[in-house]
């Protein structure tokens, strides 16, 4: 049976070549002309059978159908100054108020993360905030363009009555554009930044992972961090990515008062599939002190099962690696809650 759905669900992506992009591509120690890369040479991607072999070996531990939430957020329609009020929800998608800005990252409202409606990983708990009680976004950052993070049906919602400035990596905007072809959407190559108020710049940094819409589009668009410069300091928004310390170091030495990061914790079973690509909490507790960011939260978990670690075991793991590397400022928030930092 698992052969036979991996069979058809290869026979379905095979037929989208609906994003592959002919362009040529700038060349840079992370860009061949036709392809992104990784900056580590030792980060290797597995590719198409192996991923096959995951999906077939899989030990996948038992996640629940449904969970409802204990917490639904209601944030205010904005936040001035220099407070941050940053709300989880769900997976790597926030809600982040400061300097009277509304910023969403990589935002999936959809049931499943999938490029289909009836198949694919598929929600387990309601988004945090209801989708028509955000309040008017102006800034969408997009990590990459897995499904899990780029997902064009939220992104038709949000701009039905509003035209948020949507920033992407390299290589992402043709993807929205082929659905939203009047959205006002910026790319960025790593270490370019765009300003999207007075005093206040959104910045692409590297990170280490890979891209794909379908089998034909490998690696043909970028993938990276966001920081959100302030006078007050910075915002890490770390999309996937798999541990690299000299990385997270750069970005410290580049941004050194970071007050905020978001850091994905989850998706990292088996190690030796997903370790390239996804960290597991004691290495994303690692990167909260390589980053030297005053206060971190979790990402990446308890909203859709992408990997084979237990639902709860993310969150169990992290506390585990806090009180080995004796951290206390790094919070796995539940969906709908909200943190204030003043």
């Amino acid at each position: 049976m698992k052969i036979t759905i991996l069979l058809l669900i290869i026979a379905l992506l095979t037929c989208i070549g609906l994003y592959a992009q002919a362009n040529k591509l700038p060349i840079s120690d992370h860009s061949d002309g036709r392809r992104f890369h990784n900056l580590d040479p030792k980060a290797k991607l597995l590719g198409l059978l192996y991923s096959i072999k995951w999906r077939l070996t899989s030990k996948r531990e038992k996640w629940p159908e449904s969970v409802p939430n204990e917490y639904e957020d209601l944030p205010p329609s904005r936040v001035e100054g220099d407070k941050i009020r940053v709300s989880f929800i769900g997976h790597a998608t926030f809600l982040i108020q400061t300097q009277s800005l509304n910023i969403l990252t990589d935002p999936v409202y959809s049931e499943r993360c999938s490029p289909f409606s009836f198949v694919g990983p598929k929600r387990v708990s309601k988004p945090g905030i209801q989708l028509e009680k955000l309040p008017k976004i102006d800034v969408i950052m997009i990590s990459h363009n897995h499904y899990d993070h780029m997902d064009i049906d939220t992104l038709k919602e949000l701009t039905k009555n509003a035209n948020p400035k949507i920033i992407v990596p390299l290589g992402n905007a043709h993807i929205i554009k082929k659905h939203l072809p009047n959205a006002d959407v910026k790319e960025l190559d790593w270490h370019d930044d765009i300003e999207v108020a007075k005093g206040v710049k959104v910045y692409l940094e590297p990170a280490q992972h890979w891209s794909a819409r379908g089998i034909f589009d490998l690696n043909e668009s970028l993938w990276g961090t966001f920081v959100v410069g302030t006078k007050k300091g910075q915002i890490c928004f770390v999309g996937d990515t798999g541990y690299d310390q000299a990385i997270f170091k750069s970005i410290a030495t580049k941004f050194p008062d970071i007050r905020l990061s978001l850091i994905p914790i989850g998706a990292y079973e088996p190690r030796w599939f997903m370790k390239s690509v996804h960290m597991n909490p004691e290495e994303a507790a690692k990167a909260h002190l390589d980053l030297n960011s005053r206060r971190s939260i979790a990402s990446h978990f308890i909203t859709f099962q992408l990997a084979d670690e237990g639902y709860d075991k993310p969150v169990i793991a992290l506390e585990e690696a806090k009180k080995k590397l004796r951290i206390d400022n790094f919070d796995a928030l539940k969906i709908g809650q909200f943190m204030e930092i003043k």
